[in-house]
């Protein structure tokens, strides 16, 4: 398959002149840019209903400046975070976070859980919706995949990554909450789509590592997320209408993924996994050998693309071949294209890659 993970360079790229810009294209421009690249027709229909790095709230919070610091601001984002932006400019940066919504069990009873109730009239609408675009994708052949949110993402985004490490220790009964509510919403909401669908896919977006390994331990990950994974992947096989589809789980995390591969094979039956990340040791070609049986997707190291065309191919002549052979796995980048990678390279990668296609 030809495909992407998606790019930082666009607005690099569309300046030089090599791209249109959105304005001028009438229609998708993901369309375009598979035009433009050469790329597949989507084989595949994505349901994003239930959050990815942020949880899906509804109704999300309300986004407004909270405080006025010169040439930034400090901002209510639509999860409820306090974050410091640089004024007029929202993206193409890390920003600093300054504050998360929940703090404890007031916090998270008040302003949060609420906002993740499977029955809110809205949700069960947009979720009807997007049944019926699913029930017309399955028709054409497609595949149809789960998005959402992982449990560790989810947490993060409401605690923060180092409460949510403090949390775990001093308020188990709360990240406990956290969790069960997040699998009545996503077990809702997937019930409501399965009456009509059967799943090829559940996608977690987990994002559970760094570039030494994963951010919380395996005994964490055993009591906090394994248990509520388990129970709605059970539930989402016994729901399928048909009994003999294969269903796919997916897991998604940056940084060295090493460690939890064994861990989320085991606890959930992950059979796929993305997006190996070069910069933190998840080499692609290794793990191909020390995993077999497993789908990968990703793994090219975006750095070696903003080189030269030579090293370009010094690089991929060493992975490519073994990969094709090995099959079971879709070639795209370690993360979005950086804006340091030129149009020329890009194109000149792209077209190595459509020799094993």
């Amino acid at each position: 398959m030809l495909r992407e993970f998606g790019y930082y360079t666009l607005d690099r790229w569309i300046s030089e002149g090599h791209l249109k810009p959105m304005s001028e294209v009438s229609g998708d421009y993901d369309a375009y840019l598979r035009e433009c690249f050469q790329f597949d027709d989507p084989g595949q229909f994505d349901i994003w209903n239930l959050g990815w790095c942020e949880a899906e709230f509804s109704p999300f919070f309300e986004e407004k400046v909270i405080e006025d610091r010169g040439n930034q601001e400090v901002v209510q984002d639509f999860a409820g975070r306090h974050v410091l932006f640089f004024k007029d400019r929202r993206s193409g940066y890390m920003p600093e976070y300054l504050s998360t919504p929940v703090k404890d069990m007031k916090t998270w009873q008040e302003d949060v859980k609420w906002r993740l109730n499977p029955q809110n009239p809205a949700r069960i609408q947009k979720t009807a919706e997007i049944v019926k675009d699913a029930v017309a994708a399955a028709r054409q052949g497609k595949v149809i995949s789960q998005r959402m949110i992982g449990g560790y993402m989810y947490l993060r985004s409401l605690m923060g990554p180092a409460d949510l490490c403090y949390l775990f220790y001093d308020q188990p009964e709360l990240i406990h909450d956290c969790m069960q509510t997040w699998l009545e919403l996503a077990d809702s909401v997937t019930a409501q789509i399965q009456k009509e669908v059967t799943y090829d896919e559940v996608f977690l977006a987990e994002d559970i590592c760094y570039n030494h390994g994963p951010l919380i331990s395996p005994d964490m990950m055993k009591e906090f997320l394994f248990p509520y994974y388990q129970q709605l992947i059970h539930n989402i096989r016994g729901r399928q209408l048909d009994k003999n589809r294969r269903l796919n789980i997916q897991v998604d995390t940056d940084g060295f993924c090493w460690p939890v591969i064994d861990l989320y094979r085991e606890a959930i039956g992950m059979n796929f996994i993305s997006p190996f990340e070069a910069a933190a040791g998840s080499d692609i070609l290794e793990s191909s050998r020390k995993w077999p049986d497993l789908l990968l997707s990703g793994g090219i190291d975006k750095r070696i693309l903003a080189t030269t065309p030579d090293e370009i191919d010094r690089y991929l002549d060493g992975i490519l071949p073994a990969l094709h052979e090995r099959g079971g796995y879709i070639p795209t980048c370690d993360h979005g294209v950086p804006e340091e990678v030129s149009f020329e390279n890009y194109l000149h990668f792209r077209r190595r890659i459509a020799e094993f296609a």
